[in-house]
């Protein structure tokens, strides 16, 4: 893993301008690419800082930014109306819905033992590793995925993994994820980096999906008056296809 950028501090909050620059940075160091999809958070996220970020990508690439697939795992799609209010600037031509329930393959399976060791024995059955058609076979040679890092009841803390396997993934990748999650308990899990589902995802990821390539991230918190600034213990991590 090799760390792009990287900026903190408790009481440095970034604006949309910086975070713009900061990621066209980081994609440019990246280099020209021929084929790009991008994996941002839909509307639920809309406080996530997804939408500069999306357009910083957008700017940068133009053209060569073929799909935006927003990760809606189990969700409605984005409704036009949705769209224009939290990524202006994006062609909405460019947006493709995931189809958690028919438009999935299963790329492999994290061995049951693997699962029955991280989980203590309460979940002892392979748990299957799916991703949406156009993240495994879209001919892609770069996927951006966009989003934030807050706590999460089922994996600890979202994204990274997450994005992909319950973002864009099939019924009973994520079924499964969230039962694992809630039959290990959500109080041992919530806000916690290193979880059993976290370490399933992360396997499956390292097994099967070492081509992911991108990785953004925000970490976001409300204001006095209800704002909600960027604190930037974000990094943008780049893997190298294998």
């Amino acid at each position: 893993m090799t760390i792009l950028y990287q900026r903190g501090g408790t009481d440095l909050n970034l604006s949309d301008a910086e975070i713009s620059d900061a990621f066209k940075a980081v994609l440019a160091k990246i280099g020209a690419k021929k084929k790009v999809l991008a994996l941002p958070p839909d509307m639920t996220r809309a406080n996530s800082k997804a939408g500069p970020l999306l357009k910083a990508a957008y700017d940068h690439y133009g053209t060569t930014l073929t799909d935006v697939m927003p990760a809606l795992g189990t969700h409605f799609p984005m409704t036009s109306a949705q769209i224009q209010a939290m990524y202006p600037g994006v062609p909405e031509s460019l947006f493709r819905p995931h189809d958690w329930r028919n438009d999935v393959v299963t790329v492999g399976e994290v061995d049951a033992a693997y699962v029955k060791q991280v989980t203590g024995g309460i979940y002892e059955k392979p748990w299957p590793c799916q991703l949406n058609k156009m993240v495994v076979n879209g001919g892609h040679d770069l996927i951006l995925s966009i989003g934030q890092v807050v706590p999460h009841e089922v994996v600890g803390m979202a994204n990274y993994t997450k994005n992909l396997f319950v973002g864009t993934g099939g019924a009973s990748g994520i079924n499964e994820s969230h039962f694992i999650g809630a039959a290990y308990g959500m109080e041992k899990m919530m806000g916690r980096a290193d979880t059993p589902v976290r370490r399933i995802l992360n396997e499956g990821f390292d097994r099967f999906c070492r081509t992911m390539p991108n990785q953004p991230k925000t970490v976001r918190k409300s204001g006095p008056l209800g704002q909600h600034p960027l604190r930037p213990n974000d990094r943008a991590n780049q893997r190298k296809a294998s």
